[in-house]
């Protein structure tokens, strides 16, 4: 039973990172997934893999639980996202090298 020990990113749809301070434990899946004949969907019979998905305030809380309870785990670092500052005079300077238009 290997789990994984990972940061996620913030989404597309949102520009703060509220739901990315948080530390996640996912499981790999043990069995191969399968499609199912009458609808087409993907289907796992490994409940763990699927549905299981554990939240940590911090890594090592996440990593303390795991070694508690003898499960092999894969640490994820996060990389940072570089900050690039902008202002809205920017798209008006005179030393731009491209035009800028609407």
């Amino acid at each position: 039973m290997l789990a994984k020990i990972y940061q996620p990113s913030k989404t597309a749809m949102q520009s703060g990172k509220s739901n990315a301070q948080d530390w996640v434990m996912e499981f790999e899946s043990e069995a191969a997934k399968k499609i199912e004949p009458l609808m087409g969907w993907t289907g796992a019979s490994d409940m763990r893999s699927t549905e299981l998905r554990l939240r940590f305030a911090s890594r090592e809380a996440a990593i303390d639980y795991a070694d508690a309870h003898g499960i092999t785990y894969q640490i994820i670092e996060p990389r940072r996202s570089r900050r690039v500052l902008k202002a809205y005079s920017d798209n008006f300077r005179s030393d731009r090298t491209a035009p800028w238009t609407h």
